[in-house]
């Protein structure tokens, strides 16, 4: 997580977000793409998940003050 700082406001409601598989959960406040979050957490694009609820969601969708997100790690396996 280089470079990513909590931001105080006074929101009453933050962002929670579960990173898995390192079984962490953050909370951010302020409403943000799902590329800029990727972003702000040093995660590369194309090498996570964002899911909200049922939905994958797109680098281009907002998530707002109050959802509830889970970043999951990409992984692929080889053909044999």
């Amino acid at each position: 997580m280089r470079g990513f700082e909590a931001r105080a406001t006074s929101t009453f409601f933050r962002m929670r977000v579960h990173l898995r598989p390192q079984r962490r959960t953050v909370e951010i406040a302020g409403r943000r793409r799902v590329a800029q979050l990727l972003a702000e957490l040093g995660i590369l694009p194309g090498t996570a998940m964002v899911i909200r609820g049922d939905l994958l969601l797109t680098d281009a969708e907002v998530i707002e003050d109050a959802d509830d997100v889970e970043i999951r790690a990409v992984i692929s396996g080889g053909g044999a």
